[in-house]
């Protein structure tokens, strides 16, 4: 899925524009344990209740696609062979009706998911009317786009106190209830590319972007989680000294970040739709271009292919700081503004090495202006 495609499917999360009836669900406990079901109709229920439903579960497709996020990607194999894959294609062939199917997925969830507090697994079913477009109008009615959406949100405690009616103007007192937070994790299945249903692929969400939820992966699509952003940052820098060696220097990182960034600026001003992604041929032409030699980069090649996997395609910005560029000393800390990283330059004086500021547009030391001797 890419922007637009996404962008389509959030604005059907509104009273008057989706075609879900209710939402289906079930509590659990911290423990791990299914408390009872539920199924609430967005028809009969009050318009505030609606829309505040819809509005949790929109929260399922935010964030940035290849951060909060992911593609998760079924096999031929997955597809024919696969219990995960067959229990998404019930729940959704049956819009979610079947009790059974019901039943042995919120048994998978309550298994993988560990929240310390009580929790709601939600789960909708949208048949969306997708209307053929020439020229950015829509035209006749060409094909439906049947899909679930399953948001998994913690339940926080309320306390108990006083609150003011207006229709009789007085306090009421009112008991603790269990509020309903946003979203930590959910997915969209199957996914919406090139505007039609795609039963390979599922679009998986995390609010933590620190950790995929390995297990809850495992057990609904029966997949390897996604390397969480820090992790792939992490690993690329891993990478990055590993294969570069005494010529991994502050020319040849700052040279990579500002590389990256006019991919990201050049991407956003062309306005294309599909997600900007970086390759390990990427790094070696970039690296290529700061003059590194063709042996240092098939070490590269081959310390990417081991941390991420052969063919992997990354998000600039889960790799490369591309805002500011960041210089760290066991006890100093240095961020330098995006287009102002040529005033950091290091050099070795006495024989000690020294990071160097250009200060020449002055200096001030807690907010203090200072002067430089000459």
């Amino acid at each position: 899925m890419n922007e637009k495609e996404l962008r389509e499917i959030k604005r059907r999360f509104r009273p008057d524009r989706s075609n879900i009836p209710n939402i289906v669900g079930c509590f659990i406990n911290s423990s791990g344990e299914i408390v009872y079901r539920f199924n609430q109709s967005i028809l009969l229920s009050e318009s505030d209740e609606s829309e505040a439903l819809l509005s949790v579960m929109k929260k399922t497709l935010s964030g940035s696609l290849g951060t909060n996020l992911n593609d998760i990607e079924f096999s031929t194999g997955d597809v024919t062979n696969t219990e995960e894959h067959k229990l998404l294609m019930t729940l959704r062939d049956s819009h979610l009706k079947d009790e059974e199917a019901l039943s042995s997925f919120y048994a998978r969830v309550a298994e993988s998911v560990h929240i310390n507090s009580n929790y709601v697994v939600l789960l909708a079913n949208d048949i969306y009317d997708v209307y053929t477009k020439e020229n950015d109008e829509e035209s006749g009615s060409s094909s439906t786009f049947s899909y679930i959406v399953c948001s998994i949100c913690p339940l926080k405690d309320n306390d108990s106190g006083l609150f003011f009616r207006e229709a009789d103007r007085l306090f009421h007192s009112v008991t603790a209830n269990a509020i309903l937070t946003r979203p930590v994790l959910g997915f969209m299945f199957p996914a919406f590319d090139d505007r039609a249903a795609n039963i390979y692929h599922a679009l998986y969400y995390t609010k933590d972007i620190s950790s995929a939820s390995p297990e809850f992966v495992a057990r609904i699509f029966a997949k390897e989680a996604p390397m969480p952003p820090k992790v792939q940052k992490a690993t690329f820098n891993y990478c990055l000294h590993e294969a570069l060696g005494e010529e991994c220097s502050l020319e040849v990182v700052r040279s990579v970040s500002k590389q990256v960034s006019e991919m990201v600026e050049a991407h956003k001003e062309l306005k294309i739709p599909e997600p900007l992604t970086i390759t390990k041929s990427t790094v070696k032409e970039m690296l290529e271009r700061c003059g590194i030699e063709e042996k240092t980069l098939e070490k590269l090649g081959e310390k990417m292919d081991e941390s991420y996997g052969k063919n992997a395609e990354l998000t600039p910005k889960n790799v490369v700081t591309t805002t500011r560029l960041e210089v760290a000393l066991p006890d100093i800390k240095i961020s330098v503004k995006k287009g102002k990283e040529d005033m950091i330059s290091t050099q070795v004086i006495g024989g000690k090495k020294y990071v160097l500021i250009d200060a020449s547009e002055g200096v001030e030391v807690n907010g203090i202006p200072v002067k430089i001797e000459e």
